[in-house]
């Protein structure tokens, strides 16, 4: 038992990490299966539009799904139309802002991944380039090759060009190649980015290492108790509803937070060096669920970072 609990426990602790190499397997699979089964280079002239639709479509639809998944967005972005203020605070403007990208950040994992995989591939990029007719990129691919070249060029990605194979086996390897350096450029682009995002939030933290990892635990158990929490409340609430409407009861009264309190407790928590408030409904608790001041500290969010180095 104690040796299924210390492999549980790295697991749990290692989650980022697995699912990270989980997303990049799912990324690699999906990318084999458009690949194999639903694309179809056309050899025409739609060559170049077909060839991006599938290499960049599936990435943007990935960002929209990274958006809609990230429960932060929509902490921001709700009631947003009816209280403007709860995205731009008044003397912080720039929060919405910072929350914005690191909303965005997380979002484009899976795209880079999915633009990784579809370039270090080649396939799609084959398809779209091999039907480029712009003049300078025809006479940078088609130098020392004969006419045919710049005539059937959008014929090498499936092999039915009548130049001699030699060239049209050279043109295709070039393609790849080509795709392949934007590959590994977009990763190590992608690579970079991360290192100093992380280094810049780790550099401005307002805590300490050993604060910043007790924040993160709390944030996970406030957040795991929250939700048996909602389970506990609504169930009781339902069933004493139930109850009264079929015995034609009086109803008991169950305590709930006031409206005003639902909308403080949404708000996306912000460090103040000055109060030790590791949420926001600590900092609800600790101040009696007084309304919030909307002149807050440029500050940074800690709560949904996902790894402590």
């Amino acid at each position: 038992m104690d040796g299924f609990q210390t492999i549980l426990k790295f697991f749990i602790n290692r989650r980022t990490a697995i699912g990270y190499s989980f997303m990049a397997l799912l990324t690699l699979g999906s990318e084999r299966v458009f690949s194999l089964v639903a694309f179809r280079c056309p050899c025409s002239n739609e060559n170049f539009r077909y060839g991006l639709v599938f290499l960049f479509s599936p990435a943007f639809v990935l960002l929209v799904i990274g958006y809609f998944l990230n429960s932060k967005t929509w902490k921001l972005f709700t009631g947003c139309w009816v209280n403007p203020r709860k995205i731009f605070p008044k003397g912080n403007i720039c929060h919405f802002f910072y929350i914005f990208g690191q909303i965005t950040l997380n979002a484009l994992v899976a795209p880079v991944m999915w633009l990784s995989v579809a370039l270090l591939n080649g396939t799609f990029y084959e398809c779209a380039m091999s039907g480029l007719r712009n003049p300078a990129y025809l006479d940078a691919i088609c130098r020392n090759k004969s006419v045919k070249c710049f005539e059937e060029l959008h014929k090498v990605a499936c092999g039915k060009s009548t130049m001699p194979y030699s060239e049209s086996e050279e043109l295709k390897l070039t393609l790849q190649a080509q795709s392949q350096i934007l590959g590994w450029c977009v990763i190590v682009t992608m690579a970079l980015l991360s290192l100093l995002t992380t280094c810049c939030a780790s550099c401005q933290s307002k805590v300490s290492h050993l604060q910043l990892m007790f924040w993160k635990v709390y944030a996970e158990k406030e957040k795991e108790q929250l939700e048996q929490t909602f389970q506990l409340y609504a169930t009781k609430l339902s069933e004493r509803n139930l109850k009264c409407f079929f015995e034609n009861k009086k109803p008991e009264v169950i305590p709930l937070p006031a409206f005003q309190a639902w909308e403080d407790a949404s708000q996306l928590y912000s460090f103040s060096s000055s109060q030790q408030h590791y949420s926001t409904i600590h900092r609800l608790v600790e101040e009696g669920q007084k309304e919030i001041n909307e002149e807050r500290e440029t500050t940074l969010d800690f709560v949904d970072r996902r790894e402590i180095p």
